[in-house]
C-alpha cells in the first residue's frame, strides 16, 4: 500500500457522516413504508400492548399452599376380607391433605404374616436352586422377601427348588386384580382449597368463596360457572383428564389437577379468577410390564401371646398432584418506555429496508444514490487543492503572444472598453 493509500487512510478516520434527507417521488417505496409502518404500529399495539400486555410489571413468584380432604364411604363384600365399610381413613393416603394424595381403588392383601422360616417363591431368579450350595446363608435375595437360610427346598422328586429363607412368611400372594375392590369410589369427593400470594404487590386470594354461610361448602359442587367452590366429584375429575374411571381404578395411575392464576392487578380484585385444568400424567398408551400406579403397606398386630403379626397389602389406585401456576401483572412505566423504545426502533429498522431498496433495488438506484450520499469537503481541505491547484499553474511553461500583438498589461482596462464598445453597439442596433 503506497504513502498516498495510507494518507487516505488516516484522513478518513476523521470524516463525519451525517444524515441527509432526500425526498424521493416514488409511489412504491412510499407505498411500502407506510405498510411497514401501519404493520408495526398494528403489531404494537395488538400484540405487545394488548395481548402479551407489555406495559405490566410482572410477578411470577407465586407462593401457594394446598389442603386436600377426600370424603365418601365404600361397602364390599369378598372371600378375603369378608364383609368391610371403608371410610377416609382406610383409602386415602396420606391422612393428611397435601398437594399429593392418593385413593385406594383396588387391593391385594396378603393377611396375618408373621416372621418365620419359609420358602422363597417361585419365579424369583436369585431365589432359584438345585441344591444347598446354591443358597448362601445370611445372603439376602435380589427382588426377593428375606435372608437366605442356606438350605435348597425342593417339592418331591424334582431338581429344582427355591431357597429356604427368613421373611414375613407366608411371602407376598401374587396375583393380577381382575376387579377394582372399590367401585364405588367414583362417586367420592375431593376438597381442594389453595392459597396463594403474589410477593411483589402483596396481593393474596384463595380459591373458596368469602361467605359467613356455613351451609355452602355441603351443598355446593364445582362448575363452570361455580369456579369459587372447589369441592370435585372423583370421577368428574377423571373424566376431564380422558381417562375412563373404570380402567383406571383397576392397575392405578396419577392424574394432575392444574391451578392457574393470571391476575390482571389493574383491574378489580374480583377478575382474578382461578382456571383449573385436568390431565393423566402417567402414559396408559404405553405397552409396559409396570403400568398404572401402586405400593405397598402394612397394617401391624399383636396376639393373645404378644407375637407380632401383619396384614400385607399391595394398594393399586389414583394418585393426584395438584399443580399450582400463575402470575400477576400491573402498570409501569419502565416496561411501557421500553416497549415505546423498541417500537420506534422498529420504525427505524423499517425505514432502512426501504433505503435499501430504493438505492439498490430499483431500476433509477444509481441515481438515488447519487443524490443520497454527497461529499462535502471542509475549508481547510479546499484551501488545499486550491493551493496544490496554483503550483501546477507555476510549474507549466507561460503562453507568449504571437509577434505583432501587443500584451495588454491592463486587464481592467481592457476589460472596461469591452463593455463601452458592447454597449455602444447596443445603440446602434437598438430599433427606431
Amino acid at each position: 500500500m503506497g504513502q498516498a493509500a495510507w494518507k487516505g487512510f488516516v484522513l478518513s478516520l476523521f470524516d463525519y457522516k451525517t444524515a441527509k434527507f432526500v425526498v424521493a417521488k416514488s409511489k412504491k417505496v412510499g407505498l411500502l413504508y407506510r405498510v411497514l409502518q401501519l404493520t408495526i404500529l398494528l403489531y404494537l399495539l395488538i400484540w405487545v400492548f394488548l395481548i402479551k400486555k407489555s406495559y405490566q410489571d410482572i410477578d411470577t413468584s407465586l407462593q401457594s399452599a394446598v389442603v386436600t380432604k377426600v370424603k365418601g364411604v365404600a361397602y364390599t363384600n369378598t372371600t378375603m376380607l369378608g364383609e368391610r365399610l371403608w371410610d377416609v381413613a382406610d383409602f386415602v393416603i396420606p391422612s393428611q391433605g397435601e398437594n399429593v394424595f392418593f385413593v385406594v381403588t383396588n387391593l391385594i392383601v396378603t393377611p396375618n404374616q408373621r416372621q418365620g422360616i419359609c420358602a422363597e417363591r417361585e419365579g424369583i431368579p436369585d431365589g432359584k436352586c438345585s441344591e444347598d450350595t446354591d443358597c448362601h446363608a445370611g445372603e439376602a435375595v435380589v427382588a426377593g422377601h428375606g435372608l437366605k437360610t442356606g438350605r435348597c427346598l425342593r417339592v418331591g422328586n424334582s431338581s429344582q427348588g427355591t431357597c429356604e429363607i427368613f421373611a414375613w412368611c407366608p411371602v407376598e400372594t401374587m396375583s393380577t386384580p381382575t376387579d377394582p375392590l372399590l367401585k364405588d369410589a367414583e362417586g367420592f369427593t375431593i376438597f381442594i382449597k389453595n392459597f396463594i400470594r403474589f410477593p411483589k404487590f402483596n396481593f393474596s386470594k384463595a380459591n373458596v368463596l368469602e361467605t359467613s354461610d356455613k351451609n355452602f361448602l355441603k351443598t355446593c359442587h364445582f362448575s363452570s360457572k361455580n369456579l369459587y367452590c372447589p369441592i370435585f366429584r372423583l370421577g368428574s375429575i377423571v373424566r376431564w383428564a380422558g381417562a375412563d374411571f373404570q380402567d383406571i381404578a383397576l392397575k392405578g395411575g396419577v392424574i394432575g389437577i392444574n391451578i392457574e392464576w393470571d391476575c390482571d392487578l389493574d383491574k378489580a380484585a374480583s377478575k382474578c379468577n382461578p382456571h383449573y385444568y385436568f390431565n393423566r400424567l402417567d402414559n396408559k398408551h404405553t405397552k409396559s410390564i409396570s403400568s398404572g400406579y401402586n405400593f405397598r403397606f402394612a397394617r401391624y398386630y399383636r396376639d393373645s401371646n404378644g407375637v407380632e403379626f401383619r396384614d400385607l397389602m399391595k394398594a393399586y389406585g389414583i394418585r393426584f398432584d395438584v399443580i399450582v401456576n400463575g402470575k400477576a401483572g400491573k402498570f409501569n412505566i419502565i416496561p411501557t418506555v421500553i416497549n415505546i423504545g423498541s417500537g420506534l426502533a422498529l420504525m427505524g429498522a423499517g425505514a432502512f429496508f426501504c433505503d435499501l431498496v430504493l438505492i439498490y433495488l430499483l431500476r433509477k438506484s444509481e441515481f438515488y444514490r447519487d443524490k443520497k450520499f454527497e461529499k462535502v469537503k471542509g475549508q481547510e481541505e479546499k484551501a488545499n487543492v486550491e493551493l496544490e491547484a496554483n503550483e501546477i499553474e507555476q510549474e507549466l511553461p507561460e503562453d507568449k503572444p504571437p509577434e505583432g500583438v501587443q500584451q495588454n498589461e491592463h486587464p481592467q482596462e481592457l476589460a472596461q472598453s469591452g463593455r463601452k464598445q458592447n454597449s455602444n453597439c447596443q445603440e446602434q442596433f437598438e430599433p427606431a
